[in-house]
């Protein structure tokens, strides 16, 4: 029962509706969530542009992991406000307690992936020059998009639902 439900959200074609039954509850916060990519992206086309170089193919690549990863936290953090939500808090100390309490571990898995592509953007040996785009653009686009799941998302959350 369990596994055909999961196989038929992942069949779904709107990506809104494959977390509609558990994590996000409108249509509103599923906007929210997709937020993040233009932050990420920005992060990740500015990092290019300071290292001084060209979008390629590696670089596409990047930005695509780059997405999921921002999709992730984003998910992750609207849904730990609604699970506080449904607990009994108001808007406001839902989004507050969910701000301090997901702090930690939004920082540390942002700077674990991004020491994880360090040795990929500053290599030099043989395939260094596939490998230095795509590290660049994570690096740089978990910056941004760390930033925005951190402070912005909350704001813009608490924004959304008192209307």
């Amino acid at each position: 029962m369990l596994l055909e439900h999961e196989t038929e959200n992942l069949m779904k074609a709107n990506p809104y509706e494959r977390y509609e039954s558990r994590d996000i509850h409108s249509y509103r916060q599923a906007i929210l969530v997709y937020l993040s990519l233009p932050f990420a992206t920005i992060g990740g086309v500015f990092a290019l542009y300071f290292r001084g170089m060209n979008f390629s193919i590696s670089a596409a690549i990047g930005f695509i992991a780059l997405s999921g990863i921002a999709i992730l936290n984003g998910v992750v953090k609207i849904h730990n406000i609604n699970s506080l939500r449904n607990s009994g808090m108001s808007i406001r100390e839902a989004v507050q307690e969910a701000a301090v309490s997901r702090l930690r571990p939004v920082l540390m898995t942002a700077l674990v992936a991004s020491l994880g592509f360090l040795p990929m953007a500053i290599g030099e040996g043989l395939g260094a020059e596939v490998q230095r785009p795509l590290a660049t653009v994570v690096i740089g686009g978990l910056i941004s998009s760390t930033l925005l799941t951190l402070f912005l998302l909350p704001v813009f959350y608490e924004w959304l639902e008192e209307k």
